[in-house]
């Protein structure tokens, strides 16, 4: 399995991004295509609209939205499997997420169900 980062899809690109994959549903503000390098946007992996937005409302319900997320991604069987692959065929894989908070969003508990997942 490669290594798989976690990132602000803000912060500056680094060659140690290896494949920079978008886990967000929205594309982010103020950011290009150029800027992001993405290798893919996969926004059947990100949070439900819903989901999110309960969880922005209410961000101190941070077990109620990681339960719920992992329960999404167990039905996205399809788009997870597919993103598994690429971390499995790729030395470094970098999860971008637009979000201000560092410490408490969906591409952290994404990168811990895919390496769970290996």
């Amino acid at each position: 399995m490669g290594h798989l980062l976690v990132k602000r899809i803000y912060d500056p690109v680094d060659k140690a991004d290896g494949i920079r994959i978008l886990v967000d549903r929205l594309w982010p503000r103020g950011i290009t295509k150029e800027r992001a390098q993405l290798y893919r946007w996969m926004k059947e992996v990100a949070p439900s609209t819903e989901l999110r937005k309960q969880f922005h409302a209410n961000p101190q319900n941070w077990a109620a939205f990681q339960h719920d997320y992992l329960a999404e991604l167990r039905q996205a069987q399809a788009s997870v499997q597919e993103l598994a692959e690429l971390v499995k065929n790729n030395q470094v894989v970098t999860l971008l997420y637009a979000t201000n908070n560092q410490e408490h969003n969906h591409a952290l508990i994404l990168k811990q169900f895919l390496q769970e997942k290996k």
